[in-house]
């Protein structure tokens, strides 16, 4: 597997929709985002999500990723508080332990929510990364925890969105994508990052980390989320 696009539900998404299929080998769809084209490959979305919204038919090879798959994936790369409780780094922890692409590019998945616009390429959604949820207070800091996850077994990701982000991934085009390399990181802040989420033995084996929320101390959360934002060594801009 070389390069997996994963699709959010970011406004910016439908800018895809006449994108060519080559530099793909994979499309994975979170949620509403299997609406905005046809050729994805997997669907991944939480058990809440409305039957009502699925898709109906599914084309010959395309597959739905549910929780009893994913939850067990991201656990053996951190689990949902450590990782992030969006989708969008559910998809990509998934696809990293699932897939074992060269590149994981995302667009669509900005978590940028300006007020009076349309947060979402259908409308007005509910924006998880606007909860009140443990697993979300450095939303920056998990990406970076993503991406040297992802650097650790020679993966890049990468942000196919030209848009405000706050994802700390390097920007690319769907005609560089599978070209980039993974960006430099601290060895030893990784290293001690992975100590601490040790240490803290904040893992939930089901996932559903909420409800255990009184067991976590928001301020070695914090700590940890700084510990990850030293590990990437981002270019000066």
């Amino acid at each position: 597997m070389s390069v997996v696009l994963i699709l959010g539900s970011g406004p910016n998404v439908v800018s895809c929709r006449d994108w060519p299929r080559d530099p793909f080998d994979r499309i994975v769809a979170i949620n509403n985002a299997w609406a905005v084209r046809p050729d994805w490959d997997d669907l991944i979305f939480p058990d809440d999500f409305g039957r009502e919204r699925q898709p109906i038919d599914l084309r010959p090879g395309q597959r739905i990723i549910r929780a009893a798959e994913y939850v067990p994936l991201q656990n053996t790369l951190g689990g949902f508080v450590y990782a992030g409780g969006t989708m969008a780094f559910t998809a990509s922890y998934w696809a990293l332990a699932a897939l074992k692409p060269k590149v994981i590019a995302v667009l669509g998945c900005d978590m940028v929510y300006p007020k009076g616009n349309e947060t979402h390429f259908y409308g007005t959604g509910t924006a998880d990364p606007l909860r009140a949820d443990i697993s979300l207070r450095s939303l920056e800091a998990k990406s970076a925890r993503l991406m040297a996850m992802a650097a650790k077994q020679g993966c890049t990701m990468v942000n196919l969105s030209q848009d405000n982000s706050r994802l700390l991934f390097p920007r690319a085009t769907p005609q560089t994508v599978a070209d980039t390399t993974p960006p430099p990181f601290d060895m030893a802040a990784v290293s001690a990052a992975l100590a601490e989420e040790e240490r803290l033995g904040y893992y939930v084996p089901s996932g559903k980390y909420w409800k255990e929320e009184d067991r976590f101390d928001t301020r070695a959360i914090d700590s940890l989320d700084q510990l990850w934002l030293r590990s990437i060594r981002l270019p000066e801009t």
